[in-house]
Order: C-alpha cells, then sequence, then structure tokens
C-alpha cells in the first residue's frame, strides 16, 4: 500500500468519524431541544433515518437538513411508538419488583412467562424504530410486524442486539465516547443489520406473512 492509498483510507475513516460525532451531537441537540421527554424519541427516529439514507448510498446529503426533516416528519409518530413503548417497559419493570420480592410465593410458570414477555418486549425495542423510518406504517403495524420479524429473523435479532449491548458497554467503560459517538454508533449498528432484512421483503415483494407497508 502507498502512501496515496494511506492517506486515502485515513481520509475516508476521518470522514465517518466526523459523520457519527455530528449525528451524535444532533440527537444531543434535538434531545435537549424536545426537553428530553417529547425530544429523544423522535431524535433517535432522525439518528435511524439519516443511518438509513447513507447505507442506502445517499453519501453526500445534507446532515442538518435531513436530520431536521426525519425528525420533524417522525415527530409524534415517533413520540406515541416511543411512550407506549416506555410505559410497557416501566410495568415489565414493576412487576419484575413484585417478582424479585416474592420470589419463593410463585410457581415456576410466572417468571417463566414474565422473562418471556420480556423476551418480546427487547424484540419491539430493537425492530420498532428501524421498521418506523423504512416503511409507512401504523404503530401496531409495527409492532406486529417487529414481533414477526424479530422471531423469523432471531439471527439477526441477537447480532443486532450484541451490538447494542456491546457499545453501551464500551461506553460505560469508557464515558468519555457518550457525548460524541455512542448514539451514532448505536444507531448505525441497528440500521445495519435491520436494513439487511427491509432490502430482503423489498426486492422480495413482502411475500412473508407480513404486511409493512410502503418503503419511504
Amino acid at each position: 500500500m502507498n502512501g496515496k492509498q494511506i492517506v486515502s483510507k485515513l481520509d475516508y475513516l476521518f470522514h465517518w468519524i466526523v459523520r457519527l460525532v455530528i449525528l451524535n451531537g444532533l440527537w444531543i441537540l434535538f434531545s435537549i431541544l424536545g426537553l428530553f421527554v417529547a425530544g429523544v424519541f423522535p431524535a433517535t427516529a432522525a439518528v435511524l433515518g439519516v443511518a438509513r439514507k447513507w447505507m442506502m448510498g445517499e453519501q453526500e446529503m445534507n446532515i442538518w437538513n435531513t436530520y431536521i426533516q426525519i425528525y420533524r416528519s417522525e415527530f409524534s409518530s415517533a413520540n406515541r411508538m416511543g411512550w407506549i413503548i416506555s410505559v410497557i417497559g416501566i410495568i415489565l419493570y414493576s412487576n419484575y419488583r413484585v417478582i424479585l420480592n416474592h420470589a419463593g410465593e410463585f410457581v415456576f410458570a410466572v417468571p417463566f412467562a414474565f422473562y418471556l414477555l420480556v423476551f418480546f418486549y427487547i424484540i419491539l425495542v430493537i425492530w420498532s424504530f428501524p421498521l418506523m423510518v423504512h416503511y409507512k406504517a401504523t404503530w401496531r403495524q409495527h409492532f406486529k410486524n417487529a414481533i414477526i420479524i424479530g422471531l423469523t429473523k432471531i439471527h439477526y435479532t441477537i447480532f443486532c442486539g450484541a451490538s447494542i449491548f456491546a457499545i453501551i458497554y464500551l461506553s460505560l467503560s469508557y464515558p468519555g465516547i457518550i457525548p460524541f459517538f455512542t448514539i451514532s454508533l448505536m444507531g448505525f449498528a441497528c440500521m445495519w443489520f435491520t436494513l439487511k432484512i427491509f432490502n430482503q421483503l423489498d426486492q422480495g415483494g413482502n411475500q412473508q406473512p407480513l404486511k409493512t407497508g410502503k418503503a419511504i
């Protein structure tokens, strides 16, 4: 490898580092602008939407304009979906505390059923937002499709979940990277795995037993 190739590869790497830093910064900014309560979910949808466009070949788009456009267009649906998922998570956590405090009083079936619900919940968390930024459908349809795809493509669910866990673990071990890379890396990793399945669905004419709606 000659000097020109090294410089070219370093320039390419630096270019992507800058993109990820900008995207992470936009997530923080727009989450704050929405006072987190109304901002974090559309900000997350915008991160996934920008990552999706990069992976679909739109390398030279204006990140700022694209991010704002997705943030605004998905504001209501992202908040609706995000808060439904959050409420479900709060209910599951409350049930977990009850089971933990009364462990000896429940038969085996109760904790088994609980952890099965947690498994389905994790699938919802992983797949719902990528589905929302790729397809136009109702939140109920996205939830249904998330469960179907998450189960039928369980290896992608595992890879995506493991990637998110690894990034969170790394970020907690080195907190200095959180303001620069954590959210953008998770969004990029999650969209990379899920978009592979969406492309298969689009190319296959959605012959799978689900209705995804029209790709954006």
